[in-house]
């Protein structure tokens, strides 16, 4: 079942987080502002109670016809089960409603499962100043050291 996050669905999200990322700091990464702010354009995937997957998504204020996701998770044990793909088309749904024609997003480039997964899901590499292992990197998009790769889908 895929429904809107609630505030509620913080805790329970965070705490797994870092685990879903084989360890890795990214809790930091998902303040609560995020879930708060932002509920009805970001969705939680369970099934039996239990989050399988997340994705927190928003409209920019700046750029109204563009969407972006800034997060989205899903558990170990349920990858490749098509739970990313209903998280996605719903957001794109809801965007799409309120008017907007792109959605943006970043990765790593490190992070060769996401980039293969947006690549298949529509999403075009925006060209950034370098071209690494098989993908454009904005080097520093995210501060010194924080390389990234920036992804846009038209709807």
């Amino acid at each position: 079942m895929i429904r809107e996050i609630t505030e509620a669905d913080y805790l329970p999200v965070i705490t797994v987080l870092n685990e879903w990322w084989d360890g890795r700091a990214m809790a930091d990464m998902l303040p609560r502002l995020f879930i708060k702010h932002f509920r009805n354009t970001s969705y939680i995937a369970e099934e039996n109670g239990d989050i399988l997957g997340f994705l927190v998504g928003f409209i920019s204020q700046t750029y109204p016809e563009q969407a972006y996701i800034h997060f989205t998770g899903i558990h170990p044990d349920h990858r490749r089960r098509g739970i990313a793909n209903c998280l996605y088309f719903d957001f794109f749904a809801a965007v799409r409603d309120k008017g907007c024609k792109t959605v943006q997003l970043v990765t790593s480039p490190q992070n060769k499962k996401s980039i293969a997964y947006h690549t298949k899901m529509g999403f075009q590499m925006e060209k950034g100043g370098a071209f690494k292992d098989g993908a454009w990197v904005y080097t520093d998009y995210d501060g010194p050291g924080q390389d990234r790769v920036v992804f846009v889908k038209q709807l």
